[in-house]
C-alpha cells in the first residue's frame, strides 16, 4: 500500500466559504452525536461503506442534507434518496444542517492509501481521462489533489473510503442518485466500466 503525493499540476482557484458560510462549527459539534454511529465523531467514518464528512466542503454538505430532506418530502423524487439518511434529517432545522455542514468541514480528513496495482491506471484515468471513450478527467473538477472547489460545488474526494466511491459512482451510473448539477457525474459514471469503478474507488483512498 502507498500514499500518492501528487505534484500541483492544475491551479485551481479556491475561494474559502468560511466567511460567506452561516453555520456555527461549535453548534453542529454538539449536534453531531447521532451522526457519530455511521460517519465516527470528527467525520472520519470507520466504516468504508459510509462517506468521511471531515474536511468536506461546508456548502456541499449542507446541499447534502437539504437535497436528503427534500428526497424524504417528495419521497424520493427529487434531491437524493436515502432511507436511512431521511430518518437522520426528519428533525433537522434549515440551521442545524448549517451547523452540522460547519463542523464537519472544520475537522481534518484522516489520510488514506492507495493498492499498488491500481496507482498506474487509477492515475492516467484520473489525470487524463480516456478521450477514446469519452471520459473526462476528474481533475479538472476535483483538482489534482482531490479537494474540489467549493466556490464550483464540486466536493473533495481525495482520502475518501474506496466502498463508498464504488457505490456512489454506480449510482451515478445507474441513475438511481440524481442530485449532481447539471447531470455531471450521471455523464460521466455511466462511460465508466465496473473496473473503471474499481481502480478509481481505490486509487482516491490515498489521492492528495
Amino acid at each position: 500500500m502507498k500514499k500518492l503525493i501528487l505534484p500541483l499540476t492544475l491551479l485551481f482557484g479556491l475561494v474559502g466559504t468560511a466567511n460567506a458560510f452561516d453555520g456555527d462549527a461549535e453548534a453542529g459539534k454538539a449536534k453531531s452525536a447521532t451522526c457519530a454511529a455511521c460517519h465516527g465523531p470528527d467525520g472520519n467514518s470507520p466504516l468504508a461503506i459510509y462517506p468521511k464528512l471531515a474536511g468536506q466542503h461546508a456548502q456541499y454538505l449542507y446541499k447534502q442534507l437539504t437535497d436528503y430532506k427534500l428526497g424524504m418530502t417528495t419521497g424520493g423524487q427529487q434531491g437524493r434518496a436515502n432511507a436511512i439518511m431521511y430518518g437522520m434529517v426528519a428533525a433537522l432545522s434549515d440551521q442545524d444542517m448549517k451547523d452540522l455542514a460547519a463542523y464537519f468541514a472544520s475537522q481534518r480528513v484522516s489520510a488514506g492509501s492507495t493498492p499498488e496495482d491500481v496507482i498506474e491506471a487509477g492515475q492516467k484515468l484520473y489525470r487524463g481521462g480516456d478521450a477514446e471513450r469519452g471520459i473526462a478527467a476528474c481533475i479538472a473538477c476535483h483538482g489534482p489533489r482531490g479537494a474540489g472547489t467549493s466556490l464550483a460545488g464540486f466536493p473533495r474526494i481525495g482520502f475518501q473510503n474506496a466502498d463508498y466511491v464504488k457505490a456512489t459512482l454506480e449510482e451515478f451510473r445507474a441513475g438511481t442518485r440524481a442530485n449532481d448539477m447539471n447531470g455531471m457525474m450521471r455523464d460521466v459514471a455511466k462511460k465508466l466500466s465496473d473496473e473503471d469503478i474499481r481502480v478509481l474507488s481505490q486509487y482516491l483512498g490515498g489521492l492528495h
